[in-house]
């Protein structure tokens, strides 16, 4: 079983936010997080330029740093369409939270 908070579905630009900054609560719950925040709208409203959204295939930034915060805040697994991106992505933030643990 995995909890998906559902990125996009049915939430305002705001709430998406909230729930990637709440995940630590959701991971509470003791079950894998599935994050699915690839090339999502929310981030293209994030980064529009007036009143134009970003394009969905100019968002890899955004979805990289999405995806480190989703990581960061315990995410387990997170659906992705730059594959091998984000992989390099999710190294660094492992190895990053590898560091914690040696203190």
């Amino acid at each position: 079983m995995l909890l998906d908070p559902g990125i996009g579905f049915g939430k305002s630009h705001a709430q998406n936010y909230e729930l990637l900054a709440q995940l630590p609560a959701l991971a509470e719950l003791g079950f894998p997080i599935l994050v699915g925040t690839s090339r999502k709208a929310f981030l293209g409203r994030t980064l529009a330029d007036g009143h134009t959204p970003l394009p969905a295939d100019r968002r890899i930034f955004a979805t990289a740093a999405s995806v480190a915060a989703s990581v960061l805040n315990g995410a387990h697994i997170v659906r992705v369409h730059d594959v091998g991106e984000m992989v390099q992505v999710c190294k660094i933030v492992d190895a990053v939270l590898a560091g914690r643990k040696t203190r």
